[in-house]
């Protein structure tokens, strides 16, 4: 399956390779008085976040990952399969965005050496396996997220002829920990009372206390 990294130009999106991508029409300027589902952005949120990974062939539980790789802008991003999420974020994020911008713009000596610290040392920290549990006590699981929630990629408009929703758009999606997509959330603002409406329907994950840091090192 090849890998789909578009460019949005506007309301539409130019494939690399000669492969496009037919979604349903998204009409963001929708005057249509039709009733909504009545879901906040909210609500739906946490209704992604807790639409689980499918077990992928060849393995035997659900795995952090994605079957092909995915975009953020135009940078592409590998999503091997991988049963560990402190493995996953550190090299197939961080590593991987920083090979990209080395080959993209040349060798930055100190971002590297910083980018490897976090990568080695801060992501075990408060990444390692078995660390972080749900507000049930279980190990977190991959689910499905955005992958590039700001706010320039949230509004309202209505799919497919239905009334007035909140809708996202252009995701980077990948089956990750959950509060990856709280990281860019809070990093560009534009989302006031959503995550405490959020946090009231999915309690923060365990460690309560290094919450702020998990978030913050997601902003990376």
């Amino acid at each position: 399956m090849p890998s789909f990294c578009p460019q949005s130009y506007g309301h539409g999106a130019l494939s690399s390779g000669g492969y496009f991508l037919a979604t349903d029409f998204l009409n963001l300027r929708s005057t249509s008085k039709k009733k909504s589902s009545g879901l906040s952005f909210a609500q739906k949120l946490e209704r992604l976040h807790a639409t689980a990974a499918p077990v992928p062939d060849g393995h035997s539980s659900p795995q952090f990952g994605f079957p092909v790789p995915t975009c953020c802008g135009n940078t592409e991003q590998p999503n091997d399969f991988t049963s560990s999420w402190s493995d996953f974020y550190a090299n197939q994020r961080l590593r991987a965005i920083a090979k990209a911008s080395e080959k993209a713009n040349g060798k930055d000596e100190e971002l590297s050496k910083m980018i490897e610290k976090v990568a080695s040392a801060v992501v075990p920290r408060l990444l390692r396996d078995g660390h972080v549990k749900s507000h049930y006590g279980t190990p977190i699981a991959p689910v499905v997220v955005h992958g590039d929630l700001w706010s320039g990629n949230h509004g309202t408009g209505s799919i497919g002829g239905g009334g007035i929703e909140e809708v996202v758009y252009d995701p980077s999606s990948t089956y990750a920990h959950s509060e990856f997509d709280l990281g860019i959330m809070k990093m560009f603002g534009g989302f006031s009372g959503v995550l405490e409406e959020y946090h009231a329907l999915k309690p923060k994950d365990l460690p309560k206390e290094e919450y702020d840091d998990r978030v913050a090192l997601y902003e990376l």
